[in-house]
């Protein structure tokens, strides 16, 4: 019989039906004792402690501290300036399934441009420019027709506004106003209705620059 390796011995004694028995004269007995240790750390590892293992691993690849994952499609937004996580010497580039990828924020309303209330799916313009490791004061927003509006980093708040790209569930076309629009709960929060939300509510969005 062809006597184990000293990693197969291990592989045996991390396995589920290992025994103290399984120890051969290849393997130290204080090495033994510290693989079976070992084992039974392993065998007390709960659900929640993998999910949260497989959480925080989700979030390092989608945004590690020397990058962000390349856009597999067609660019929709470019995030430059004061940011410290990109993914090219221009800055940060999303297409829309890196994008639909964040974390979702959702809400219906009404708003002076359109007829009756929509449900609009997007992403908070807050979490977005955390995750970059924005450390400016403003943002400088540009559409695609050159459109230009500021808005102060300390006047994002978590209800708004969004960087939306779904409304009633349908991807937004640029004769829209999309495929990206910035929007506000004008519904839920009165205190949006108001010709500074108004005019910061800026579609066909295509760049944010971060300014010190």
């Amino acid at each position: 019989m062809r006597e184990r390796s000293f990693f197969q011995q291990v592989l045996v004694l991390l396995s589920p039906g290992w025994s103290g028995d399984a120890c051969g004269v290849r393997l130290p007995q204080d090495a033994c004792s510290a693989i079976g240790a070992l084992r039974q750390t392993l065998a007390g590892l709960t659900l929640a402690a993998v999910l949260a293992m497989g959480l925080s691993l989700a979030q390092a690849s989608w945004a590690r501290a020397d990058g962000l994952a390349a856009p597999e499609g067609r660019v929709v937004l470019l995030v430059h300036g004061q940011i410290t996580a990109t993914n090219g010497e221009e800055g940060a580039a999303f297409d829309l399934a890196m994008l639909e990828e964040m974390p979702v924020t959702e809400f219906t309303t009404s708003t002076v441009w359109t007829e009756g209330a929509s449900t609009y799916t997007g992403v908070l313009m807050r979490d977005l420019l955390e995750m970059l490791g924005a450390n400016g004061s403003q943002l400088v927003a540009s559409a695609v027709d050159g459109y230009q509006v500021v808005i102060p980093l300390d006047e994002l708040h978590a209800d708004g506004p969004i960087i939306a790209y779904r409304r009633d569930g349908e991807l937004m076309p640029l004769r829209d106003r999309g495929p990206l629009w910035v929007l506000f709960p004008f519904d839920e929060n009165p205190a949006y209705r108001n010709e500074t939300s108004y005019g910061r509510s800026i579609w066909q969005l295509t760049q944010i620059a971060i300014e010190e």
